[in-house]
Order: structure tokens, then sequence, then C-alpha cells
């Protein structure tokens, strides 16, 4: 069955939770509260997109108590407000608020400008984001099965998957990278060092933790944490929108995972048009050493 991706400013949504309704209105009407908590990715750009760092975000709000992740779904602990069902549970929720986004910058809601709202972004490695999305898109029944690995990485580069351009998505963000409420992070900087990670985001949330607790968002946010627990891991999801059969929505959770997929003329080409699309931005990544 071919998807028939919603579209808006040009860039393809899948059509299970997305409307152009939500999507307008996220980016046009969404009136942002000055203490908002978004957090943003590109998908699939750490444990299966913003799925670590919801665990993290839900974490620190409970100064460690790992209860409300195990009881609570991750998206009604986090809602992603520019989808359908998001949109919904965001506008309803009390202050102060977590939510969720793959949005690129230039369709964020216009508010957010003219308030104090903090904002979370997340990047991985784009080759290794392109592996992830590729397994993601065979289980997940609102985007197009891939027709191979080669084909979706051409379509990765060109900008032509929902959600748009990796690279337009890193430099829309990163023109925020100064900005005191702008904190952003690796992925393989979260993996290295997870509780140096954690210390820093409480900085820049003005959440003072002690040790103890600090170690239980640790313990609780580890992949294997995650994967036990059904309210993080998408086993939770219907058939028709997830089939668990063709994969795990957690699937490894490492990184470097692309050079076991990547042929040489593949990293090759890669690296070529890497070195080109982020040209300007004058910053280096782990990926980059």
């Amino acid at each position: 069955m071919p998807v028939h991706y919603v579209t808006y400013e040009g860039i393809k949504f899948p059509p299970a939770y997305n409307s152009e309704h939500s999507l307008s209105f996220a980016h046009n009407e969404f009136l942002v509260r000055d203490d908002d908590i978004f957090n943003v990715t590109y998908p699939k750009s750490g444990m299966t997109g913003t799925v670590w760092m919801t665990e993290i975000l839900s974490l620190i709000r409970s100064h460690g108590c790992p209860s409300w992740n195990r009881a609570v779904l991750n998206s009604d602990r986090m809602p992603w407000f520019s989808t359908r069902l998001g949109l919904e549970s965001a506008l309803s929720y009390p202050s102060p608020r977590l939510l969720t986004c793959h949005l690129p910058r230039h369709i964020f809601p216009k508010s957010f400008s003219l308030s104090s709202a903090k904002v979370i972004y997340t990047l991985r490695d784009p080759r290794d984001v392109v592996v992830s999305y590729y397994y993601f898109s065979k289980m997940c029944n609102s985007y197009e099965d891939p027709t191979s690995f080669e084909q979706f990485l051409r379509d990765f580069l060109n900008g032509d998957l929902p959600h748009g351009s990796w690279f337009e998505h890193v430099r829309g963000w990163m023109e925020m990278k100064d900005m005191e409420n702008f904190f952003f992070i690796t992925y393989e900087e979260l993996k290295q060092d997870l509780c140096g990670s954690v210390r820093r985001l409480c900085r820049f949330l003005g959440q003072d933790l002690d040790d103890e607790a600090i170690s239980s968002v640790v313990q609780n946010a580890s992949f294997t944490a995650m994967r036990e627990n059904p309210m993080c891991s998408s086993i939770l999801l219907p058939a028709d929108i997830m089939d668990q059969t063709k994969g795990q929505f957690l699937r490894k959770g490492i990184c470097g995972d692309w050079e076991n997929h990547f042929t040489v003329a593949q990293s090759e080409t890669f690296d070529r048009i890497y070195q080109d699309r982020m040209q300007g931005l004058n910053m280096t990544f782990p990926w980059d050493r």
C-alpha cells in the first residue's frame, strides 16, 4: 500500500498522526509558555529518536524517581504537540510542560521567539541516523517501506524523507547555539558520559538534583531499563501502526553501526556531500574526528 504523506511547507510528514491542521496550528497558533521545555530531534537521532531524552527529562522532572516513567506512556508524559493527538494533550496540560517534536526550526511555533522557553536539541552521527531510520521505516506502517538501503540513503542525502533534510534541520537549529535558552548535545556524548550529561542538563534546567537522584536518573535511563519498560519501548503500539515482527523499536542503541551497512563507495559519497552541506557551520561534532 502506498503511503500518502501529509505535506506542510514543502516537507513530508507521516499521515498516521500528522495533519495539515495540526502542523499549521503548531507553527502559527500554538502559544509557547515561558516554562515550556522542548525536546527536539531529527528522527532517529538517538536510541530511536527522542525516546532517550524523553526518559532523561522525565526522570529529572521527578528528581530521579522512576514511578512516573513506569506508569505513564512516554507520549503522554511529553506530548508530540505538532501531531493530532499530541496537540490536544499539550493544550490541556498544566505548566510546566515537557513537549516533543521533530520540527525543523523554520516551522517551530512562532510564539517561541517571544518566550523564555527552553529547547534541548539532540544530534547523532547522520550515518547512524540513516541506518536507524531505514529499519524504523520498514517497521512503521505510516512510512513508505524502503525499496533498498541504497535508495533510502540516496533519499536521505537528497532530503527527500519524511521530516525533510537532516542537513537543513541541523543547520536551522544550530543557528540558536549561542542562545542561553538553547542546549544541544550529541547522542555520542550521552553514550560516553551519561552521568556528566545529566548534570549538564540539570544545570541548564535549573534543577538541583543530589548525587543519589542523578544516579537514579542514569540507572533508569539506561538502554536495558528502557527496553524493559513498556512505557517507552513502543511494544504497546497496535500492529497497524508498528509491525513489531519486522524488528525492535529499541534496536541496538550503539554508535558506529553504519560501518556494518555502508559500502566504501557509499561512505565516500556521504563524506563528500556531508562536507559540502555542513560548510560554514564552524562546528566540530564527535563523528567529525
